[in-house]
């Protein structure tokens, strides 16, 4: 018989789901702190648009942190904790001094290309466990994710 996890999920497949989520979770952490500098650093002529836009980025990721790492402890699993895991684990990299706007959202497609692909592998994990949660969560990211690459594609052009 298949032992459960406190939500009546198969532990093995929570925790499967768990570190698939704690990869994600450190690709966001650096994702929130490169999104940090290039709201600190932006300069030129769209100084104020895209303060403003990568201080909306820097929140929803912070959000999304949270309820990533709640995500994994709701699976009864622990959420990775410190910088030097989350650098280790990380297929995103840091960026520094980036001040250019064009740079700063080149960068952000190609972490956004990665998050999504990341949400994407959780989404079908999530869904062969019959884990409605998770599936919802990575859903929401999904969508709004997907739009958002659009809009930032639209604006280099």
């Amino acid at each position: 018989m298949k032992k459960l996890n406190n939500i009546g999920l198969d532990v093995t497949s929570s925790q499967q789901t768990a570190d698939e989520l704690n990869d994600l979770l450190s690709n966001y952490q650096v994702f929130y702190m490169n999104l940090r500098g290039f709201h600190w650093n932006i300069r030129g002529k769209r100084f104020f648009e895209l303060h403003l836009k990568f201080e909306e980025l820097y929140n929803d990721a912070l959000i999304k942190v949270d309820e990533i790492a709640e995500r994994v402890l709701t699976l009864s699993a622990t959420p990775l904790h410190t910088f030097t895991k989350y650098l280790e684990v990380s297929e995103i990299k840091g960026t520094e001094d980036i001040t250019d706007g064009e740079t700063a959202i080149s960068s952000i497609l190609e972490a956004l290309t990665v998050l999504l692909k990341k949400e994407r592998a959780i989404l079908s994990i999530a869904g062969d466990a019959n884990d409605e949660g998770t599936v919802a969560l990575m859903s929401d990211y999904i969508v709004q994710q997907e739009k958002l690459v659009w809009m930032l594609s639209a604006y280099q052009n």
